[in-house]
């Protein structure tokens, strides 16, 4: 008697929770069925929620009952249409990021690709999915791929894809290494990043065979938008006509 792959799964999940006691990644608390993250950290973990910015998600804290731009966006052009982070700024979830990204726990992925698809739940996302648009990852240039051995924001969106049911699109290399952004400004960011990314070939079928009508790229963090908008330039220079942002905290 055959025995179902789903059956096997559960049977190697369970062995290995034997074998190697899964504990939350923030609490340490024992956990079952293949978690890294505990309900009530998990519960914890602060969303963002209106307000905030239409255009980059930047929180509002106050009361504004209609769409708005922060300042900052209210004077820059992107390339992309939004960006939709799904978690506010916080430590916990940098932590989490830090560790997938930085200490190669590479089972994290799943937890903050859980949390990058509750942007789904924005209605400005739904023709994305009505439509199959598929998801960008943010890409790696080959040198920090072969040094990381993955790149993070494509195991984020393999998660994602997994659970919208939405395609991921290997659409973008990243053609030059560029300095680490982390202690540059917008300004600095934007020319670190210029004619870094360029469309790969499954990119250029993609947009021959359905016309381009959108994508969602994905990354980990949005900070100042600069990634996001280099990626999303490249795209539409391409192309492609629509481009939407998730990631999974507002840095």
């Amino acid at each position: 008697m055959l025995v179902p792959v789903h059956r096997w799964q559960n049977l190697a999940d369970r062995l290995l929770d034997f074998i190697y006691t899964p504990r939350c990644a923030l609490c340490e608390r024992v956990l079952q069925d293949g978690r890294s993250l505990c309900d009530s950290c998990n519960r914890d973990l602060p969303r963002l929620t209106p307000p905030f910015c239409e255009k980059c998600g930047e929180p509002f804290q106050g009361r504004i009952d209609e769409p708005f731009q922060c300042p900052n966006c209210g004077e820059l052009d992107f390339a992309f249409a939004f960006a939709r982070p799904a978690m506010l700024r916080d430590e916990r979830t940098r932590q989490l990021i830090h560790q997938l990204k930085y200490s190669r726990a590479i089972h994290l992925a799943a937890e903050l690709g859980r949390l990058a698809t509750e942007a789904f739940s924005d209605v400005r996302l739904r023709p994305a999915l009505s439509a199959n648009w598929p998801l960008v990852p943010v890409p790696l240039h080959r040198s920090r791929l072969q040094h990381r051995n993955f790149n993070q924001a494509a195991e984020i969106a393999r998660i994602v894809a997994k659970l919208t049911s939405l395609p991921v699109l290997a659409a973008l290399k990243r053609i030059r290494r560029t300095d680490t952004q982390t202690m540059l400004g917008r300004r600095d960011r934007l020319h670190n990043l210029h004619a870094a990314f360029a469309l790969t070939s499954a990119g250029h079928r993609h947009l021959n065979s359905t016309g381009g009508p959108g994508v969602v790229l994905i990354d980990d963090v949005l900070t100042t938008g600069s990634t996001a908008q280099a990626c999303a330039t490249t795209l539409r220079r391409a192309g492609f006509k629509t481009v939407l942002v998730v990631t999974v905290m507002r840095g």
